[in-house]
Parts: structure tokens; sequence; C-alpha cells
């Protein structure tokens, strides 16, 4: 498509495949460009608009196009937030954690198709970057190679649900019930199992855990790197500690960008530079 002047100087909002979308303009202002996709979590940032505040990665000459999740702001189900609660109340891996991830996986594929008709990007495969549950869908999609992928990055990786049940515990003081649906749910979404088709498509891939993350310890990282080290180019597959992150890397409600803080700093320029290695094939990344 011929770029408009406006959408390469602000932000754009809108949907694609029913998605609802926030997409930031390369910072070069010229296209096509790559298109990279971003998956919130379900901490803070909680939404898109939260994400690209986040972690907007500016300096990138890409797309950056934020991805809202299934069940969350324009797409809460029926009955709103509770109704969210009382999914999570009843079994939150089997109804609520799982279907998320599944789903926000699964629409990536059409997603980028209708964004490759509405933008002026490049043929190259995209890039993914995913937050908390965001992360894990990002996973999965490698894993199920659900789209063609040029490199991709993680932060505070949900790589085995059960990490988060254990939170939810901690946190409800109430033991879940680990059903066999939860057990498989656990399985087929535990990615330290699953490493050697993460690392299949040979993608390059960023794991950012945050050394104040008591969801996700960074060892849960590491132990994701070490599993797919064997199958995955050294040059493409990293881990990094950023010291004073947390499993929330944005204040609450998680739904507007917050102030930046160091560790959010540390963050994004962890993944614009990144990305800028790995992004292919475009002249102004491979250039920078």
């Amino acid at each position: 498509m011929v770029a408009d002047a406006g959408i390469l100087s602000r932000p754009v909002t809108g949907t694609a495949a029913g998605v609802p979308f926030l997409a930031l303009p390369p910072a070069s202002g010229d296209v096509p460009a790559p298109l990279v996709l971003g998956l919130h979590a379900f901490e803070p940032p909680r939404a898109e608009a939260a994400l690209a505040g986040t972690v907007p990665m500016a300096p990138l000459p890409a797309w950056r196009v934020y991805l809202g999740l299934p069940l969350f702001g324009a797409r809460l189900p029926e009955g709103g937030v509770a109704e969210v609660n009382r999914r999570g109340a009843r079994d939150y891996l089997v109804e609520l954690f799982g279907p998320v991830v599944e789903e926000a996986a699964a629409e990536l594929h059409r997603v980028t198709d209708e964004l490759r008709r509405t933008f002026p990007v490049t043929d190259d495969p995209a890039g993914l970057v995913g937050v908390g549950a965001g992360a894990a869908a990002v996973l999965l999609a490698l894993a199920e190679e659900r789209l063609p992928v040029s490199a991709a990055a993680v932060v505070n990786p949900v790589v085995d649900p059960s990490l988060v049940i254990s939170a939810r515990e901690r946190r409800t003081g109430t033991p879940y019930e680990w059903s066999e649906q939860a057990r498989h749910t656990r399985s087929w979404l535990d990615f330290g199992d699953r490493a050697e088709e993460v690392s299949r498509a040979r993608v390059p891939l960023l794991v950012v855990n945050g050394g104040r993350d008591e969801v996700v310890p960074p060892e849960q990282g590491r132990s994701l790197h070490d599993a797919m080290a064997s199958h995955a180019p050294e040059h493409a597959l990293r881990h990094i500690v950023v010291p004073d992150l947390a499993h929330a890397i944005g204040p609450e409600p998680g739904l507007e960008p917050g102030p930046l803080t160091p560790a959010g700093v540390l963050t994004d320029r962890a993944l614009t530079e990144w990305f800028h290695r790995h992004l292919t094939s475009s002249a102004q990344v491979r250039t920078v």
C-alpha cells in the first residue's frame, strides 16, 4: 500500500482480524519497514497502550504493533472483569490462563496478514515480543510454528504455568486442584519440556528475566536457555537478567503507560538492540 503521511508520524489504533492494536511507526519514517508484534501480560502492562509505553523500542526502524490479549480490554467477555475473575476462581489454568495463551498464539497469523494489508511493511517474517502470559503465547507460537518469525524476545516468560499457579496459591492461601485437564494444560505449556520444539524453527530468541521476579525467578529463564542451547546457534540465543525488574513491569492498573523506571529502560534497550541485530532484512535494520 502507499503510506499515508499521517500514519508515519503518530501512533495508530485499530483492529486487525478482530484484535485491537496500537501501532507505532518506524523511527526512520522509511517504508516499507519490518513488523514487530507485541503481546502484553496479565499483570501490568495488561493492555496494548501500556505495553507500547513500557517497551516502545523507539529507535527501531520497524513497525511495532502491540496487540490486546483475548479477554482483556475491548475483548472482555459478557459480564466484564467480574466474569474473568469468576473463570479464574473456578479454574485459573483451564478456564483463563490456558485459553488466553492458546487464542493469542492462534490468532497471530491472521492478525499479521491483515496488518500487512493495512500498513506498508516488508515481506520479511514478523518479529515477536511478549511479557508474562504474552511471552508464553510467543513461545507457543514458536513451538508449534504458528507463523514465520524472524526474531523473538520474551520478558519474564511463564515457561511453566505451575509457576503462576504457585504464586496464586501464595497470594490467595487456597490450594489449586490439579485435575487431569489441568495437568494436560500444564504439560502442553511447559516450555522447558518443549525447548527442542521452540528451537526447531531456529528463530533468534532473547530471554529477559527480572531479578526481582518472584513468580518466574531468573533461574527459570536460564533453564529454558540452557535446554535450548544445544539446538540453537550461540549467536541466536541469549539470556539476560535485569536486576531491579519485578514480574509486573509497570504500575497498576496497567492499562496506560506509567512512568519509566531504570529497570524498564534497560529492558526496552535490550529488546531494541536484539531486534536491531536480528530482525531480518530491511536495509534500514541491516545498516544500523
